[in-house]
Parts: C-alpha cells; structure tokens; sequence
C-alpha cells in the first residue's frame, strides 16, 4: 500500500472470537495452531550471538489466546547484579507509550474535553503573530505540526530527545518541546518528535487538573479496565507522563494493550475507547522519509496484506497488531539500530508464519 490510499482499504478490526473468554488475571493460553514453526524463529530472537542482541520477551496472542511466550537476557543495573528477566518483570516501553497517550487523548476527545481540529492552548504561545499558535491537536497526532525538533538517540549531533529526557528538559518535558521554533507550516510536514507526544501529555495534564488525576485516569479508564495491573508511567516534576518514552510493564500487559485496538477499543463487552478511534491510529497519513515507514497517530503503518499496525519504541520494543490474522506480537529487548532491517525481517517473518493458520 504505503500512501494515503490505505484510509479507503483500512481490513476490518476482528472481535473476540466467540467462545474464547478475555484475559482475566491470567490469560487463557492454547497450543500453537497446526503448521506455524514459531521455535526457529524464538530460538534466533533469544540467540545472543543473532543479529537481534538480547531479546527480554516474546508474546505471540492468536484469535485471542497466548499461544507462545518466551522470556530470557537479564535487565543491567547500577547498583545491583543484573535481573533475570522473568514474566513477572516490568520492562521498559520506550516509544511504545506514545501509542497509549494515543488511547488518552481518544477518551478526552469523546468527553469534548480536547478538539482535534481546533488550535492547541499552548500557554508559551501566545498572539497572533506566533504562526505555532495554529498548530492541532490532529497535527500532533500525526506528527505534522511543523516543529524543529531532531528524534536521535546514537549520533553525535545535536539531539532534542537527549537533551528532553536526560538534559536541561528532563524536570519539564513539556514546556522543553514547547519551546521549539517551526521549521514548517503546521501540517505540511511529518517530523517523528518525542517532544510532540511531550507537548501532548502537558495539554492531558492542563485538562485534567496536574498530576494526580493524570494518574488516576492511566489507572481508572485505561490500564484497569484492561488487566495492565503491572503499568506504571513515570512523570516529571512538572507533572507530565513522559509519554513519549516511560511506562514500565509485563510484556503479557503490553499485549492487552495491543488486544485492545486489535478489538477496536473494546475490552469484554465495554468500549474502552471511542468508536473510530482506532481506525484513526492505523490510517496512513505519512510516509517517514527515513526508511519508507507509514505513520497513521502515534501509531506506524506497514501497509502490508494484513492490515499490520504496530507501536515502535527504542532498541526494538513493539506491539504489532495485524488484524486480518487476528494476531498479537510483543518484541521487548535491546537491538541496535544497525541490525533492526534484521528485526524487521524476523517480525515478518512470524506474522508470514500465521498466514498458514487462517481458514
């Protein structure tokens, strides 16, 4: 596909399949269907010697069971002996958080509390003549907003994120992405920016009053709901979730995130998300300029025959959902950049796995 066209060709959402019961505190799991060999492709993902580094977790959800998860490597840390890496233990989402503040805003747009296609209240600007004051939430969204910012994490140049997360930023996400000079008109141009998820989580905050009834509302309306009882997200002095980068989770609990756009915002009989909402996130609205990748809001498009749309974060992290094959991936570890076309590749490459499975 790989263009606009994908909005008129979006592959319908499956439900639930009848019969299958959701995840409660445990999630009913089921042997992997007739002729899909997943154990090569486990086996090169938890390779240490593989191109794919260190792989922490792997969870493989079809027509709503676990059908295969596997766990390995061991989380470094400062002060301690590394942590084998277990199901219980909370990983690092990265990037992947964008696609749940993705969730966020959709309950808040149903309430009327945020308008898509209005200009955001940025307080930092202000007047007429501050061309940024026309930027929208749906410019946002789709990272279309026209800001300077530069998304690198291993070169030596100059970094934005660096500097938000670990530098002079890192106590107000926000008001740091606020501060950014247009480099193009609001919505002529896509930009992928941590900072715009940023800028999006301090608009979250203002509307619901700080920090406490930000958390409350993670907790009440979007991981509660769904079983995530081991998300946490982290938030800076300022008040803001870092969602561009930071929530803490199993890699079972990423996977119910994931189930639920695959079952278009609805989690056992309840919509947890506004209709439509998913199908805004998994419409291609961008073309990434570095690598070809679709962009649909805070989440990425393949454009592939299975209708694949994924949450991307860091060193490899993903929740692919492919809804034609009714399917469920979490990658969680650590790849370097050099070696994801190798983790693409095994991403397809177990998804192709599942095409044998469809009736």
């Amino acid at each position: 596909m790989g263009d606009g066209s994908a909005a008129a060709m979006l592959i319908p959402l499956p439900g639930q399949p009848v019969g299958v019961p959701w995840p409660g505190a445990t999630w009913p799991e089921a042997p992997v269907p007739p002729g899909v060999a997943l154990e090569p492709l486990l086996g090169a993902a938890f390779d240490p010697e593989g191109p794919l580094a260190t792989t922490y977790a792997v969870v493989v959800v079809h027509r709503g069971w676990v059908v295969a998860d596997r766990y390995g490597g061991a989380l470094p840390h400062f002060d301690r002996a590394p942590e084998p890496v277990e199901p219980e233990t909370p990983l690092l989402s990265w990037s992947m958080a964008k696609s749940m503040l993705h969730a966020v805003v959709g309950m808040l747009v149903a309430e009327g509390r945020l308008d898509l296609d209005a200009p955001v209240p940025v307080a930092a600007w202000s007047g007429d003549e501050d061309p940024r004051c026309r930027i929208t939430l749906a410019q946002l969204l789709a990272m279309r907003d026209g800001l300077v910012w530069a998304e690198d994490y291993v070169d030596a140049g100059v970094s934005d994120v660096i500097e938000m997360l670990f530098g002079r930023g890192r106590e107000d996400v926000a008001g740091f992405a606020a501060d950014r000079a247009l480099a193009a008109p609001p919505g002529t141009r896509f930009n992928y920016s941590s900072g715009t998820s940023n800028l999006i989580s301090g608009l979250v905050r203002e509307v619901l009053g700080g920090r406490e009834r930000y958390e409350r509302l993670l907790v009440e309306r979007l991981f509660g709901p769904i079983g995530m009882r081991s998300a946490r997200a982290s938030f800076d002095a300022a008040g803001t979730w870092v969602a561009s980068s930071y929530v803490h989770a199993t890699a079972r609990d990423f996977a119910r995130f994931g189930l639920l756009y695959l079952r278009d915002g609805i989690w056992a009989g309840r919509r947890v998300l506004p209709e439509g909402w998913v199908d805004r996130a998994r419409t291609w609205q961008s073309t990434d300029p570095d690598g070809g990748k679709g962009y649909g809001e805070h989440w990425w498009v393949t454009g592939d025959d299975h209708g694949t749309f994924w949450a991307n974060g860091y060193e490899g992290q993903s929740i692919l959902v492919c809804p034609a094959l009714d399917l469920v991936v979490v990658r969680l570890g650590r790849t370097d950049a050099e070696h994801y076309p190798e983790l693409a590749a095994w991403r397809a490459a177990l998804v192709e796995q599942f095409v044998r499975a469809v009736p």
